[in-house]
């Protein structure tokens, strides 16, 4: 026996072991037996063979239902759901192993012998041909070869993922080599769990890549995902969604198809399909697995989806039956590489009908019959018998029962999936990995006697080799596949990915066009990895143009996502930007503050300017603010040209004509103080305004402090002469009632005020030289504490930007609150005291109240400025400053009026009352008597 695929190390343990079993095998009383023989189907021929390669192809669908009776010997089960893609693939290998044996440049001194499973698309079925394989011999008998034939070079298979799993664990670990032709599972890429799996189809790393590339060139960011439920659909899938998930697309649904049939299952997942939004479903399967998925889609009537292929079904007779255009037409899905290979199609169509049970069984099940006489036989027998028919059953008595074979029936007109040569993606796999297997065992042959790979330069012997000695070779074999010239080599046990993006077009016959509109290749860069044409995709849909598949619309510029509690990513509401805040590009996580200087547009996708605002000069309210300044400085200095050529009149002089002159040029200067607040704010503007106001208020206010405080003490005089002369009066009246005797009472009640002036016209004792100094240490004190105002921390122009929004407000910092608190606060104590003093001087009675005068005067001025304070304080902006320039100029308007209306009024319309007389405090008439009164008694 050979002992193969072990260390050196138990080589011994292992020869005991084999002497061992031959001994039991030979005695009669052994005790050691096999339990049961597999039940394996396929194509053997190893006789005078130098080589035997090994194959396992998925030609049936599933193993037969099982017999749970457990009364009876257990039989490895037979196979069902004949597939004529798979047999296909089965008859590739036969005629790439004959194409080999024939040329005469490749093992020109080595026949090819093979040993071809079933795998029933099973692991079971896949591990009972693996072993059986390793055997030799139809039974399996682990850890030894059984046979004396040719040895046994790889083996080409086992089909899906789950079954190459299964199969490269158990050669793995005799390192014996296995070349996969339909095992994409990246799993597979392990060499530490499958040293010795190679495979001529893509890792499905490259695929779940370029699917993920094709979603997000669409911009679908809510897709589903259907796997089948093997390591093929689960790794898959898996890597897909690493990939898209990480880039923010979601994924509305994640299915997975039973193995085993589950119409409940299936309901399920349809429903599922149904209810979900996502226009875009991505499948990773075997077209076994989706084919009753289908079937209830179908059934459903599920349309305006786009379904995304994997290599598996893209391309499969299986998906491709009447009626499907509706729900899969438009689909888009990842190819292998395609070929023509010459020659095959004819091999195809001239296999021989009864040279193996397994192509008996493909005869069958194409043409409907069988070709076993006797079972057609019994079949007509039986038919005839239910149907009465005498006829048919004379005829099957004369040996020509119905629904027998002949053996001649045309393949060439069966017209299905098996001869269709036009488009060899998978096949061409295999034709790939069994060239792979004969180049490997050319370049054994080929070895020159010390130039070999192995310990001191030695070659393999052909004849008689090790599983690692062909692994070697294998694993670093090169050629050009033969008719499309493809340079074929293995990195790490995988082939570059190349893709063909295909597009299902149904025709008017309703049959599917396979049309490539674009190619992956896992060798390009990664920005040219994917080319696509979208103009040449057809889509299911009424639109003709990409669907959309978002569990959202995308946020416009100005507006930001807000995550949906509970929901994935993809899902979400667009939140307008804040104020101040914008958005610029689409789907924004964020929105971005504007700058200081700027604030968001209308709709919030850019930062635009703040308006600059300050009160202009050329606006229409700064004119109107200009004009009714200049017209109060005019009349000002009108009044003051007034009193000038009247300056020698009683009535100018009895007015203090220094203080009248310096109240008015004070007036002049708070009209004009105003003007100094428009325009844009400047160093100089801000300190100029402020303290200008503040000295022309102070100058103003003292002076009129100054007339009123004459006023007060004068009245204050008067009434206590007033009061001296009544009580002269009543001691004279009562003196004189004492001499005259009581029949005569004489009384002179003249004018007190009159005596009392008459008495002493020099009572004011408040000089005007008195009433200057105050005015001008008042306004002194002023002067220095707006001084230090400005030295210490002046007002300087500010850019407001808290009190608008979108506007930036050029004002004047006042610098420092304290200061100007001071500043104005001095000014209200000197109107404070101004309208004390001319209030308690109000009662002085003379044709021309000056006191009266004053009174209204700062009465004005008080009202003015308390309404100004509320007004200020509920205005922004340029605004503030209109409001603060009404202020001025309606108090500046109401002292002049008040106080110099009057002296103008006598001084240009009544001259006759400008005499001192008129001037003279006097009583008010009493009774209309006049200023006399004189009562006699008796």
């Amino acid at each position: 026996m050979d002992i193969t695929g072990i260390n050196s190390k138990y080589r011994l343990l292992y020869g005991l072991c084999a002497l061992f079993y031959v001994y039991a095998s030979a005695s009669a009383e052994s005790s050691c037996k096999l339990k049961a023989k597999f039940n394996l189907s396929g194509y053997k021929n190893v006789e005078k063979k130098k080589v035997v390669v090994g194959g396992m192809f998925p030609v049936h669908r599933r193993v037969a239902s099982a017999d749970d009776n457990t009364s009876s010997v257990p039989a490895s089960l037979g196979c069902e759901g004949f597939n004529f893609r798979t047999f296909r693939w089965t008859q590739t290998m036969l005629f790439a192993i004959n194409e080999i044996n024939s040329r005469s440049d490749l093992l020109p001194d080595t026949d090819l012998g093979y040993v071809i499973y079933d795998s029933c698309f099973t692991i079971s079925k896949a591990v009972e041909g693996t072993l059986t394989y390793l055997t030799g011999q139809d039974e399996a008998v682990p850890n030894y070869r059984c046979g004396t034939g040719a040895p046994l070079a790889a083996l080409v298979g086992a089909g899906g993922s789950d079954l190459s799993i299964a199969t490269a664990r158990i050669l793995g670990l005799y390192y014996f080599p296995q070349v996969s032709y339909s095992s994409s599972c990246s799993v597979l890429e392990s060499k530490f769990q499958f040293p010795t799996f190679l495979r001529t189809i893509p890792n499905d790393v490259y695929q779940s890549d370029a699917m993920a590339r094709l979603v997000l060139h669409f911009g679908w960011t809510w897709v589903g995902t259907i796997a089948a439920d093997d390591d093929y659909g689960k790794y898959g899938i898996k890597a897909f969604k690493d990939q898209v998930e990480e880039a923010g697309v979601c994924i509305s649904f994640s299915e997975t198809l039973p193995k085993i049939s589950s119409p409940g299952d299936i309901t399920r997942i349809v429903e599922t399909v149904v209810k979900s939004t996502a226009k875009i479903i991505v499948v990773f399967s075997s077209d076994v697995d989706l084919s009753p998925l289908i079937q209830e889609l179908l059934r459903y009537n599920v349309t305006n989806r786009t379904w995304i292929a994997s290599e598996a079904w893209v391309t499969s007779a299986l998906i491709n039956e009447p009626g499907v255009s509706s729900v899969l037409g438009g689909t888009l899905g990842f190819g292998l590489k395609r070929a023509d290979i010459p020659g095959l199609q004819q091999h195809l169509l001239n296999i021989d009908p009864y040279a193996n049970p397994l192509t008996e069984e493909f005869w069958e099940t194409a043409f409907g019959c069988t070709l076993d006489y006797g079972r057609a036989l019994r079949l007509a027998k039986a038919a005839a018998g239910s149907q009465g028919d005498n006829a048919t059953l004379s005829s099957a008595a004369r040996g020509l029962p119905a629904g027998l074979c002949s053996g001649e029936e045309s393949l060439e007109k069966l017209n299905n999936t098996y001869s269709d040569v036009s488009e060899l993606r998978l096949t061409y796999s295999v034709y790939k990995a069994v060239y792979a297997v004969a180049h490997a065992l050319h370049n054994m042959e080929m070895c020159q006697p010390d130039q070999g790979p192995f310990s001191n330069n030695t070659c393999a012997d052909i004849n008689q080799f090790e599983p690692w000695q062909l692994m070697y070779y294998l694993k670093n074999v090169q050629f050009n596949v033969p008719h499309t010239n493809e340079p074929l080599f293995f990195l790490d046990g995988d082939v570059n990915g190349y893709y063909d993006i295909i597009n299902w077009h149904f025709r008017s016959d309703g049959e599917i066009a396979y049309v490539i509109v674009g190619r992956f290749d896992s060798t390009a860069l990664p920005e040219a990895r994917m080319t696509i044409d979208n103009g040449s995709i057809v889509w299911n849909n009424d639109d003709s143009q990409a669907p959309r598949s978002v569990c959202s619309e995308s946020c416009e510029p100005g507006t930001r996502k807000g995550i949906r509690q509970g929901e994935p990513v993809c899902c979400f509401d667009c939140i307008p930007c804040a104020d101040g805040e914008i958005s610029n590009t689409t789907d924004a996580r964020e929105c971005i503050q504007c700058g200081e200087d700027y604030w968001s547009n209308a709709v919030r996708d850019a930062c635009v300017p703040k308006i600059i605002e300050f009160l202009d000069f050329g606006e229409p309210l700064g004119i109107t603010l200009i004009a009714i300044s200049a017209f109060g400085a005019l009349t000002a200095l009108a009044v003051a040209v007034v009193f000038l050529v009247h300056l020698g009149t009683p009535l100018v002089k009895a007015n203090d004509p220094l203080l009248s002159f310096s109240l008015l040029f004070s007036l002049v200067v708070t009209f004009l103080s105003s003007i100094v607040f428009l325009g844009e704010p400047h160093p100089w503007s801000c300190m100029t305004g402020q303290v200008a106001l503040a000295l022309g208020f102070s100058l103003c206010l003292s002076s009129i402090m100054g007339k009123a405080a004459v006023l007060m003490l004068r009245a204050r005089a008067l009434k206590a002469a007033r009061s001296k002369a009544k009580a002269s009066a009543k001691a004279a009246a009562k003196s004189a009632s004492t001499d005259s005797g009581p029949d005569l009472i004489a009384t002179n009640v003249s004018s007190n005020d009159a005596a009392v002036t008459d008495a002493d016209p020099n009572v004011d004792s408040l000089r005007p030289v008195h009433q200057r100094v105050l005015a001008v240490v008042a306004t002194l004190i002023q002067a220095v504490a707006c001084a230090l105002w400005l030295i210490i921390l002046p007002p300087h122009p500010v850019k407001n930007m808290a009190a608008q929004n979108i506007k930036i407000i050029l004002e004047c910092d006042q610098g420092s609150v304290v200061f100007i608190c001071c500043v104005f606060a001095y000014d209200l104590l000197l109107a404070l005291l101004a309208f004390i003093f001319a209030f308690v001087a109000r009662k002085l009675e003379d044709h021309f109240s000056e006191a009266k005068s004053m009174t209204f005067g700062m009465l004005v001025f008080f009202i003015v400025w308390i309404s100004f304070v509320p007004a200020y304080l509920s205005t922004r902006g340029k605004f503030m400053v209109a409001v603060q320039i009404f202020a001025i100029l309606a108090s500046s308007f109401g002292l002049l009026a008040c106080i110099f209306l009057p002296k103008c009024y006598v001084l240009l319309v009544k001259p006759e009352h400008n005499t001192e007389a008129m001037l003279r405090p006097h009583s008010k008439p009493r009774g209309g008597t006049g200023t006399s009164l004189t009562t006699a008694r008796t």
